[in-house]
């Protein structure tokens, strides 16, 4: 235990060393050797160089290093390395529950984009344009193509099959509503109806299918709190039983009921989170 709590500290000192030192020592040089007849500082950082670089050091970690960060803490503290492995292995879990996260972002941006792009197109149609200029002017201003932008407005620029780049363009993930515009425009051009029409309707849809979206989320969002809440009760029972000296994580790592009730608390854990997580997700999906 001591020889693991020295080493604990003897890594934050350099980390923190390296971090008020390390990267101004190219700096400090520089300026002894180009101050002449100045002052020049002692060569150690200020708090707020020290905070600055901290700072940096946090924007560069992704929040899934932070699970490694607390089986390490676990580790010193409970003298050993399973909740090191534990945290280790969690970091891929919560990167791929980040990326999720980012991507339903990405794809709720382009669905807002797409509904811009049909309400700008509608306006510009209605305004007199004709389709392909109406559509050159509402991609520019709206942005709602995403990757496939470049195709589109080729198509509408030099005659190419506009509706082909629409469906190809509603490939993306949030762009579904471009194969609505796809067949507007394939009607309105084709047939001679009315585009602004349909892009009006097709813009109401939209906004209603996003509308319903969020308060489903809305409504999903107590189940989620509660998940997080009952997972982390375990945490709070360990707080618990720390604060009235039962040294529960030296039961759970140092003896063999300890062990087996950890590995079957973390299963049954593992199991609910993924439970709970499936039912929103299926409850999402319809």
């Amino acid at each position: 235990m001591g020889e693991m709590s020295m080493g604990a500290a003897v890594v934050c000192v350099g980390a923190a060393v390296w971090l008020m030192g390390g990267r101004q020592c190219g700096a400090r040089r520089a300026r002894l050797l180009l101050a002449g007849s100045g002052v020049v500082g002692s060569g150690l950082p200020s708090w707020e160089r020290v905070v600055g670089e901290l700072r940096r050091l946090r924007g560069r970690l992704r929040a899934e290093w932070w699970a490694f960060g607390a089986g390490l803490v676990l580790a010193v503290v409970g003298a050993s390395v399973i909740p090191l492995v534990v945290g280790a292995a969690g970091v891929p879990v919560l990167r791929r529950v980040r990326l999720a996260r980012e991507a339903r972002r990405v794809r709720e941006k382009l669905g807002d984009a797409v509904i811009g792009l049909c309400g700008a197109l509608a306006g510009e149609v209605r305004s007199g344009r004709q389709p392909g200029e109406a559509l050159l002017r509402a991609a520019r201003d709206s942005g709602g193509l995403g990757d496939a932008q470049g195709a589109v407005v080729a198509a509408a620029r030099f005659g190419g099959d506009v509706p082909g780049a629409l469906m190809a363009a509603a490939r993306q993930q949030g762009a579904e509503g471009l194969s609505g515009l796809s067949a507007c425009w394939r009607v309105a051009v084709d047939q001679g109806a009315g585009l602004a029409a349909g892009l009006d309707r097709l813009d109401a849809a939209l906004r209603a299918q996003r509308d319903q979206r969020s308060d489903l989320r809305a409504q999903l969002a107590g189940a989620r709190a509660t998940a997080v809440m009952l997972a982390a009760l375990p945490v709070l029972g360990l707080l618990l039983g720390t604060a009235m000296g039962a040294d529960p994580l030296h039961v759970l790592l140092h003896t063999g009921a300890g062990l087996g009730c950890l590995v079957i608390g973390g299963l049954l854990e593992a199991a609910g989170m993924w439970w709970a997580a499936r039912i929103v997700r299926r409850a999402e999906a319809a």
